[in-house]
């Protein structure tokens, strides 16, 4: 996983982007690429809270499933599912079928719904300053920083569920907030 691999493309990649075909493309088109509209960042951390526990790539590969089952991920009409919903998510094999996740979507929807200015603003508003280069290899990348942890406690007060430092790390890394492209990788952002 640390520094780069050189795809059948000719291209250097972070390590890990060239381990699957799912990661190739998630890496090379999606992953630290910036999200500022609302919709966009609270899938994001939808399926960042979803994937704790799993692997990354479970999650990629029922990201289509998890579309349809929440709606788009439009936060207006996740924070209007009822019970019935949740009922029917937990039969979905498409997903990850476990409630404690699914009713912290709904939940997390309820809340970003509320927020003034919307749930982009606030999460951006913990993104720190870039870096001044990128880091060597995936060695130098850390799990959580001060800025996640500030951005998960300022969730969690605000009534956000399944969502700690290293999710919120992870969704700053995903969403652009911070770029860990490891030095050598093409991918620019």
């Amino acid at each position: 996983m640390s520094g780069v691999v050189v795809g059948a493309d000719g291209r250097a990649r972070c390590g890990w982007g060239g381990s699957t075909p799912d990661y190739l493309d998630y890496h090379d088109s999606e992953w630290g690429r910036p999200i500022r509209d609302d919709n966009g960042l609270f899938e994001r951390l939808s399926l960042e809270a979803f994937q704790s526990g799993l692997s990354w790539i479970t999650i990629l590969r029922k990201r289509p499933s998890f579309r349809a089952a929440f709606a788009g991920f439009e936060i207006e009409k996740v924070a209007a599912f009822g019970e019935a919903d949740v009922d029917r998510l937990l039969a979905d094999a498409g997903i990850v079928r476990n409630r404690a996740k699914i009713e912290a979507a709904i939940a997390n929807a309820r809340v970003a719904a509320e927020l003034p200015g919307g749930v982009a603003a606030l999460l951006w508003s913990f993104a720190p300053d870039p870096k001044p280069e990128r880091p060597a290899d995936f060695s130098a990348v850390p799990a959580v920083t001060a800025e996640s942890t500030a951005m998960a406690k300022a969730l969690k007060k605000r009534g956000f569920r399944f969502f700690g430092p290293t999710t919120a790390y992870a969704l700053m890394q995903a969403t652009g907030m911070v770029n860990d492209h490891v030095r050598g990788c093409f991918v620019e952002v």
